[in-house]
């Protein structure tokens, strides 16, 4: 397995391997790896892109959520091959100003105590509001019904996406 951005040739060993193209964060990767990788991984291992992260890999805990095309999908176990054309944005990306509008709020709520399942939350939640920027509790609850946050911080998360969402939340 490897990568590059496109425009370089992509080796493996002594052979050059036709791999994936994917557009992650704005930047487009060539990548040897079998399609069928789920893309929690290529981020990972192959991008060096761990905000990302890997929890249970049944799609049961959230972690692992990136946005593609705008909404927020569970990526441990979605074949990387099959969003090849498509617009993938983890919680890396740079100048998202929603991104950081989420993880500012997230902050000042307290939201965050060990922080693994943050950045799928923080993905969740900025689908969620470029989607509908004034969600109400019903669709908040089920965008972050996914995510399992094991420190128990689920009141001030809520507490978060209240704040982005009402009049007096601080939006880009």
């Amino acid at each position: 397995m490897g990568v590059a951005r496109i425009g370089g040739s992509v080796r493996s060993g002594e052979a050059v391997l036709s791999g994936l193209s994917l557009c992650v964060n704005g930047s487009v990767y060539a990548i040897a790896a079998d399609p069928a990788t789920p893309l929690v991984y290529v981020l990972r291992n192959e991008l060096g892109m761990t905000g990302t992260k890997f929890g249970c890999g049944l799609e049961q805990c959230g972690a692992c959520a990136v946005l593609v095309d705008g909404a927020s999908v569970l990526s441990c176990n979605v074949p990387a091959g099959q969003l090849a054309g498509r617009d993938i944005v983890t919680i890396e990306a740079d100048g998202d100003s929603l991104l950081d509008a989420v993880g500012a709020a997230f902050v000042a709520a307290g939201a965050a105590q060990c922080g693994y399942c943050i950045p799928g939350m923080v993905i969740a939640v900025a689908g969620l509001l470029r989607a509908d920027p004034r969600p109400g509790e019903e669709a908040i609850r089920a965008a972050l019904q996914p995510h399992l946050c094991r420190c128990g911080t689920h009141a001030r998360v809520l507490r978060a996406v209240h704040a982005l969402s009402s009049d007096g939340g601080a939006r880009p």
